[in-house]
């Protein structure tokens, strides 16, 4: 947890560690704790955690988890393509029967990894409402 210094006018708090909330997110686990789940279902994540009641409703995971997903398996599987043919001379048909399936099954493994990934930065970083001294006046990502 992080330590909060108390001066006469406000509360500083330190900085979170990045890399711990990063590979917990990428576990599954609560950034903060790294003991909670962080999701209910496939890409649901829970509203607080169930060990240190760390409030993870208000992330904002919404569009950069699929489009990681997208960029990396997009550059994985153009670079297989790439390989098998420059090795093989490889039919269009068997590029077809290898590459769909591909296609379809990594980003869907590495998509709640990632997801994890990004709320752990959005912690760790005081991110949409992650920060304890957040003005409740303010609109949400200030």
């Amino acid at each position: 947890m992080p330590v909060t210094i108390t001066t006469n006018t406000e509360a500083v708090e330190t900085e979170r560690p990045l890399m711990p909330a990063v590979l917990n997110g990428l576990k599954g686990k609560c950034p903060s704790c790294g003991q909670g789940h962080l999701f209910r279902a496939y890409l649901k994540s829970v509203d607080t955690c169930e060990v240190c009641g760390e409030d993870i409703s208000h992330h904002r995971a919404d569009d950069l988890p699929p489009y990681l997903a997208i960029l990396i398996v997009g550059h994985l599987l153009v670079g297989v393509m790439i390989e098998l043919d420059t090795m093989f001379r490889i039919s269009p048909m068997t590029y077809l029967v290898i590459m769909v399936p591909l296609g379809i099954v990594l980003p869907l493994a590495i998509l709640q990894p990632i997801k994890g990934m990004v709320i752990g930065i959005q912690w760790a970083k005081r991110m949409h409402g992650f920060g304890k001294s957040r003005d409740p006046a303010a609109p949400d990502g200030l």
